[in-house]
């Protein structure tokens, strides 16, 4: 699809009406609301990477559904999917009954797993949002194990429900222990690189075997393979090795969260790939409903001692998500789209790091496939010690500026100072380079109008 600028002078009529649902979503809507905020726009139609909004302008959308568009918007093959079940007078509401079309999504999903899990695989669908498959993962290892402990890891994102929040990174509840996620940028020990990634490794494995840690055996260990929220943070892969046989050889069910990083997002399929490994539960929503709510989770049989109703939902049997996401699984996999991923995603990444090297103010590009981050710094705040601090005030004005050009983008990390990258596996080579173009230009405005400010106040 071609790449279309952005329309700079609506039409009055449609900026009116813009403006119009905009106020009244603030006068009606939570407080909570947060995408809103920060992307004050109102789509009306949309095609692949591209958003129209009700101003008239275009956009090239780069959040993608936090993740949830892996072929785009109102891409063909799932449109027709939904189509078909719309045309069969299929049910559309079926609780947990056996249908056709669940059916062939569980056939397609299982087709996709990692080696060694699907032949021995289980699958319960949850409610429609990841939070609660999160939540059904914990259940059931707790319920298979008869123990109660979780271990978790700093700056993980897990899902906005009680369960799901006490294993991420702001948590309080100490039934759940946080062991350090390793990174090369702001390593926990100061060190990054292998050895700070067997220090992480190390660490977790004298937590688990000292009699005095103050940490009994869990019930399982849940990971992002590439921390979303957290800041786009890959796992090493010898380091998930490590943590593989760490808790295998001491029993402990290993979870894997791939709710964003799942379905080609990192340039294989399901992200654990990068390192071989194989979990005993899977936490999978986002792009498996082909843009419609779905979440489930995938575990090996062994686990599967829960009693019926353990964990239940009214809506974990939507028919148009299950054919929406048993197209988009057959697309992704028949087309090597996760192989495309990885492909233009070291593409773009090799860019922004050249990028980098022009601008002091990125202190970071890190991520895998098209999961990319952009870490915003103040590098006259740095010192020699280590990295730059970040600088959220910063990373916000790149966020608007990009806005501005049509490029939709979002913050994440643990200030909101990383620039998250989060394009469509069908992306071509032509809009990657217009995305970049955009991002270079508003990074390099952003950065002006920082200097300047600066500059006026050492004036004043």
């Amino acid at each position: 699809m071609a790449v279309t600028e952005p329309t700079r002078t609506p039409p009055q009529a449609q900026t009116v009406a813009h403006e119009g649902i905009l106020r009244r979503q603030a006068l009606r809507e939570s407080a909570a609301r947060t995408y809103a905020r920060s992307l004050p726009i109102v789509p009306v139609r949309a095609r692949g990477l591209t958003i129209e909004g009700a101003d008239g302008r275009r956009y090239l959308d780069c959040l993608s559904g936090a993740g949830s568009l892996a072929l785009g918007h109102n891409h063909p093959v799932v449109l027709e999917a939904i189509r078909r079940v719309l045309d069969s007078e299929a049910p559309l509401h079926a609780l947990d009954l056996a249908t056709p079309v669940k059916d062939a999504f569980v056939t397609e999903l299982f087709a996709t797993l990692p080696a060694g899990l699907a032949e021995h695989a289980r699958v319960q669908f949850c409610g429609p949002a990841g939070t609660d498959a999160v939540e059904a993962a914990l259940t059931l290892v707790r319920t298979a194990t008869g123990r109660d402990g979780i271990l978790a890891f700093t700056g993980a994102y897990h899902g906005m429900t009680e369960g799901a929040l006490a294993v991420s990174g702001g948590a309080r509840d100490v039934r759940v222990t946080r062991l350090p996620y390793p990174q090369d940028y702001r390593c926990p020990f100061g060190i990054g690189g292998p050895r700070g990634a067997e220090l992480s490794a190390r660490w977790t494995r004298s937590l688990l075997d000292d009699p005095h840690s103050g940490v009994p055996l869990p019930a399982g260990m849940i990971v992002e393979p590439v921390q979303g929220e957290g800041g786009v943070l890959p796992a090493p892969d010898a380091w998930l090795r490590a943590i593989r046989e760490i808790t295998a050889d001491r029993s402990v069910p290993l979870i894997a969260d791939e709710v964003q990083t799942g379905v080609g997002r990192t340039g294989t399929f399901w992200a654990v790939q990068h390192s071989g490994i194989v979990p005993d539960v899977m936490v999978l929503s986002k792009a498996i409903g082909g843009s419609l709510p779905l979440a489930v989770i995938v575990y090996h049989e062994d686990l599967d001692l829960w009693r019926p109703g353990a964990h239940a939902g009214t809506f974990r049997g939507n028919q148009l998500a299950m054919a929406a996401g048993a197209a988009t699984l057959a697309h992704v996999r028949e087309n090597g789209l996760a192989e495309r991923a990885a492909v233009l995603g070291a593409r773009m990444t090799e860019r922004l790091r050249r990028l980098a090297e022009e601008h002091p103010c990125v202190g970071d590009v890190r991520g895998r496939g098209l999961m990319i981050g952009v870490e915003i710094v103040d590098p006259e705040a740095g010192s020699d010690a280590g990295p730059a601090p970040a600088d959220p005030e910063l990373a916000v004005a790149v966020r608007r500026a990009c806005l501005d050009r049509g490029l939709i983008v979002e913050l994440g990390g643990r200030d909101g100072a990383v620039v998250r990258l989060l394009p469509p596996l069908t992306l071509t080579d032509e809009q990657a380079v217009a995305v970049l173009d955009r991002f270079a230009d508003a990074l390099a405005a952003a950065e002006r109008a920082a200097l300047a400010r600066a500059s006026a106040g050492r004036s004043q």
